[in-house]
Order: structure tokens, then sequence, then C-alpha cells
């Protein structure tokens, strides 16, 4: 295991908790939720206060994140040609499809979330931007890594918490090379409510000039509507915009 230098450690995790806290949490909340001392929490926050992290409600004395942090992450995204290149293409897609589309990047062994189309109907997906999700059991996720040799794809097998998230999830990673052998046949991914039931999407990878997968694209919704017919319809175009994305990134097939 690698060194954790514990006072980073524990910045971080009060970052964490409140960053699942619109209204904020009061001292003694972050000190029970990270079996931390008051003591030390507050003298965390005190330093993230002055850096500009978090903020303190003066009517309740709550503590809350600023934006900074989001900030920072932006400075990355707003070097990435790859979302402004995208983002026509997106929304041509959602305005076929009528359904939610998603633009990812992956970090190690999760995919990111960097920009989202909301489609038109009633019902909508609980995604965000910034999100993270596990890259073997998404459409994306797997989209991405079957441009990936084995040995690649091995390690971040092993490097990855699997878990069963529904009775859809793939964790044997036998089985896992098999749906990846599948996928580059057909050129993109479908998740079958592999890591959320009733959800359906289809991915497909964005290479750049250099011929690697650099992000995917999905379309996602409700097994009501992601009918078979509409995973082959949707995947067709969801291949074309894809690959226009990536001549755009100077990608040559």
């Amino acid at each position: 295991m690698k060194d954790i230098v514990q006072s980073v450690d524990r910045t971080l995790s009060i970052l964490e908790v409140l960053s699942d806290y619109d209204d904020g949490l009061g001292v003694a909340d972050i000190s029970a939720k990270l079996d931390l001392h008051k003591s030390t929490v507050h003298r965390l926050l005190s330093t993230l206060i002055i850096k500009g992290y978090v903020e303190q409600n003066s009517e309740n004395s709550r503590y809350k994140i600023t934006l900074k942090l989001f900030e920072l992450g932006s400075k990355r995204i707003s070097n990435m040609d790859i979302l402004e290149i995208a983002r026509p293409y997106l929304k041509e897609l959602m305005e076929k499809t009528n359904e939610v589309v998603h633009l990812v990047i992956r970090e190690n062994t999760d995919i990111i979330y960097i920009d989202k189309v909301e489609s038109k109907t009633t019902i909508r997906m609980h995604s965000r931007i910034g999100r993270r999700s596990p890259a073997y059991c998404t459409a994306v996720g797997k989209a991405i890594l079957s441009g990936l040799d084995d040995k690649k794809i091995e390690k971040i097998w092993e490097e990855s918490d699997i878990k069963q998230y529904t009775p859809f999830t793939i964790i044997n990673l036998e089985d896992f090379k098999r749906e990846l052998k599948s996928i580059r046949e057909k050129g993109f991914a479908v998740d079958e409510e592999e890591n959320e039931l009733d959800v359906r999407c289809v991915g497909a990878s964005i290479y750049d000039y250099t011929g690697e997968t650099c992000a995917a694209v999905s379309i996602s919704g409700p097994i009501t509507r992601m009918t078979d017919e509409k995973i082959k319809e949707f995947s067709r175009w969801l291949v074309h915009y894809t690959m226009e994305i990536s001549k755009e990134l100077g990608y040559k097939n």
C-alpha cells in the first residue's frame, strides 16, 4: 500500500463528505461521520476556508464546499478540444434519439462524465457532469476498454473494485474479455442494466489522432424505451457521430 499523508487524507475526506450535503454540515456532524476529533476537524476546516475551498454560513455555522474545486477541474477540461468539438454532435444525437447523451473520458479504472445533453422526455437520468462510474460495468467504459490490449485490460480489472451492482453485472474476467471481443466486432457496447437496474445504454469510442481511444459517447434511457429495435437504430447514429468527432480530432481509419 502506498504511503498516505494523514493530514491530506483527512482534509480530502472532509471535502468528500461536504460534497454530499448542499446545506452544509456542522463540526460535530463531520466529526461523527469521519470519526475524527472535533478539534482536528475544526483545524482542517480553518485551513480549507483560508484556501477558499470551504465557507461557513454565519447564520447556522454550517460548513459548505465552494466552487473552487470545480474551477480547478474546469481548467483541465477547458483545455480539452474534445468538449468544443463534440458538443454540436452530442446535441444532434440527442435530437435524433430524444434520449440523454453523455460524453466521458477514462481515468484509471473509472469513467468521468464531462458533458451531458439532456433529452426532452419526462423521465430524466440521474447523472451529472463530474460523476464517476466504474468502467467495467458501463457501456462507455466497456467501449473505451475494448480498444486496449489484454495486458492493460487485466491490469485495470485487477485494480477495479469489482462489485455485483445488479444481477446483470459482469464480474468474471473471462466473461468480460468475451464481452470486449464482441464490442470490437460490433463497433459499439451495450450496458444491459449492468450498472443500474431498468437503465439501458449504448456506447461507442472516440479516437484521437494517434488512433487511441480517448473518450466515448453514450445514449441512455429506461428499458421501456431502449428496446432492441431502438438499440439497433441508435447504435448506427452513435457510431456515425463518434467517428465524425474522431475525424475532427485527427483520427484516420
